[in-house]
């Protein structure tokens, strides 16, 4: 079977920046592979894009430019926001979780969550970059098909792989 829309692929893939000698970032390689429905939007349109017409066993390697994986940096994801948000009910700031380089988990008025890093801390703001970390990289995945087959009903209908578990 080749992958194509609604077909379920498990496969095995290492991730670098910028081409195949560039900066590794992640693998499934020694992991249980990945898994996901062809074609419903889980995965970034060039991933899915390289796989299509692939089969079993076929191995694969690409570059995808920022455009085809999670966007160009967005200067507007950039935002300073009151200091004030990040104060706990207590009334106090924690300076350990608090502090540039790392993750912050917030909500928008309509209860969306967000994560962004921290950029920069000011005396009356905090500076948070919502942009995917990987906004703005090429990255080269490489790796093997391991699987490919049709979804059931129950799994295009929940929206995700059935892994034996009920739910």
């Amino acid at each position: 079977m080749k992958i194509d829309n609604n077909a379920v692929v498990s496969l095995h893939y290492t991730l670098r920046e910028d081409g195949a000698d560039g900066k590794f970032i992640e693998e499934t390689n020694g992991r249980p592979p990945l898994s996901f429905i062809f074609g419903i939007g889980q995965m970034i349109s060039g991933f899915e894009l390289n796989l299509k017409n692939k089969s079993q066993g076929d191995k694969f390697a690409f570059l995808l430019q920022p455009k085809e994986a999670y966007g160009e940096i967005d200067p507007k994801a950039m935002v300073e926001l009151p200091l004030q948000n990040f104060v706990g009910p207590d009334g106090l700031l924690d300076r350990e979780s608090i502090k540039v380089g790392n993750p912050v988990k917030m909500k928008n008025q309509e209860g969306q969550s967000y994560i962004g890093t921290i950029l920069a801390m000011k005396p009356e703001t905090i500076v948070v970059d919502f942009n995917s970390p990987m906004a703005g990289k090429k990255l080269h995945f490489s790796g093997e098909i391991i699987l490919v087959r049709a979804a059931t009903v129950d799994e295009i209908a929940h929206g995700h792989v059935h892994d034996g578990t009920h739910h």
